[in-house]
């Protein structure tokens, strides 16, 4: 008969369960590296410390419509309110630059919880049979004889006895590995760089020189 304990026991838990840690452990410093490689090469120039930056350019209302207005005067004839004729809208194109690191989520994932399950199932059937054969043979002989008659009986008898004993053990076993994710808070540095970016923002007349913070200085 198998034994349970003992089944369970031979187990290597350390591989079983330590492996799946040390793969998210793995998995989290892969993160981490992924946050770093995505900065360097979106947010800044390729083998350079200079921040790559979008333009954008919009109209930019510097005077609104002025309806026309009729000359009024007061009782004496004098004008108060001169006339004007109807003024349009004054529009002026604008440049927006921006850094792009400012205007993308930035991956930051952190493995929240890690789950664990382990199932064992041990069946152990044990068979035993047992055979028995039992063989019964006789033979008997008469004979006359001058005082009468003589019998003589011949018997035999054969025994066998056959035992098999068997022991049959399945084993199941199963391992399931749950994990969550999420996106985890902004570290306090990318959020310090992402408000010195966010600072450089620059809306200008198109016209005008280009701002310092911009790739063209």
């Amino acid at each position: 008969m198998a034994n349970p304990g003992r089944e369970l026991a031979a187990l290597d838990f350390e591989a079983m369960l330590g492996g799946p840690l040390s793969a998210v452990v793995d998995a989290q410093a892969q993160s981490a590296m992924t946050t770093v490689n995505f900065v360097r090469s979106v947010g800044f120039e390729q083998g350079t410390d200079t921040p790559i930056y979008v333009t954008f350019k919009y109209p930019k209302e510097v005077s609104s419509y002025q309806p026309a207005v009729e000359e009024q005067r007061d009782e004496e004839g004098n004008v108060t309110t001169p006339a004007r004729e109807a003024q349009a809208a004054v529009w002026q194109e604008m440049t927006l630059t921006v850094p792009i690191l400012t205007m993308l989520p930035i991956p930051f994932i952190r493995v929240e919880e890690a789950k664990i399950d382990f199932n064992a199932k041990i069946n152990s059937v044990e068979t035993r049979e047992h055979d028995r054969n039992l063989n019964i043979g006789s033979s008997w002989e008469a004979k006359a004889g001058f005082w009468g008659k003589s019998v003589k009986l011949k018997a035999s008898m054969s025994y066998q006895s056959k035992t098999r004993i068997g022991n049959e053990i399945k084993r199941t076993y199963s391992l399931a590995v749950h994990i969550r994710a999420v996106q985890d808070e902004m570290p306090e540095g990318m959020e310090r760089l992402l408000g010195i970016l966010e600072n450089a923002i620059v809306s200008q007349p198109s016209d005008a020189p280009s701002p310092s913070t911009s790739k063209d200085s």
